[in-house]
C-alpha cells in the first residue's frame, strides 16, 4: 500500500504582478506538500519554477499564460497515485453540466481539478466523482477570500479541502 499522497492545489496565480506574490500561508502548504497542482494561469515560467522549489509540479496551461509557458505545459494532465487518477484542466467550461462534462472528457478519472473562474469549488456526484477548484491565492476576483486547496489521496480516494489563506473555509 503507498502512503498518503498530500497535494496542495493552486490555480490562476497570475504572477508576477507588482509587489504582489503567493501568501506565506500558501507557501507553507506548498512546502509541506507531496506534489503541487496548478490549474493554469500562472502568467510566467518563473512561477513554475517557484513552485518547483517547493515540490514536484503537475501543471496545466492557461489562458492567460505567456507563450513560454504555453511552450512548456500541457493542456491537461492526469496524475495517479494508490489507485486514484485525477484529471487536471484550466477552464473547465460554464456552470451548468460541468460535472457530467468532465466526467465525460475524463471518463477514467475519480476527480478534476480545474481553474480559470477563480471561484472556489467542490462538487461530488452521487457516485462519488468530484471536480475541485482551488479558487486563486492572489487574485480573488468575485470570490469572499483567496483560497487553494489540498487534497490526500490514500487506498484510491481523493479527499479535497478547501482553505481560506489563513483558515479553513466553514
Amino acid at each position: 500500500m503507498d502512503r498518503p499522497l498530500r497535494i496542495a492545489i493552486v490555480s490562476d496565480t497570475h504572477l508576477p504582478r507588482g509587489q504582489r506574490g503567493l501568501p506565506d500561508a500558501c507557501i507553507e502548504r506548498l512546502r509541506a506538500s507531496d506534489l503541487i497542482i496548478h490549474a493554469g494561469d500562472l502568467i510566467a515560467l518563473s512561477v513554475l519554477r517557484e513552485l518547483e522549489s517547493y515540490a514536484p509540479v503537475v501543471a496545466v496551461r492557461g489562458n492567460v499564460d505567456q507563450l513560454d509557458v504555453r511552450e512548456a505545459l500541457p493542456p491537461v494532465a492526469v496524475v495517479e497515485h494508490g489507485g486514484a487518477r485525477i484529471g487536471v484542466i484550466h477552464d473547465a467550461g460554464p456552470a451548468p453540466g460541468r460535472l457530467e462534462r468532465m466526467r465525460t472528457r475524463f471518463p477514467h478519472a475519480d476527480a478534476v481539478v480545474f481553474g480559470h473562474s477563480h471561484l472556489p469549488l467542490h462538487e461530488i456526484s452521487d457516485d462519488g466523482f468530484q471536480i475541485f477548484n482551488p479558487g486563486s491565492p492572489t487574485q480573488r476576483r468575485r470570490a469572499p477570500a483567496h483560497t487553494m486547496g489540498v487534497a490526500t489521496v490514500s487506498d484510491g480516494r481523493v479527499a479535497f479541502e478547501l482553505l481560506r489563506l489563513g483558515g479553513a473555509l466553514s
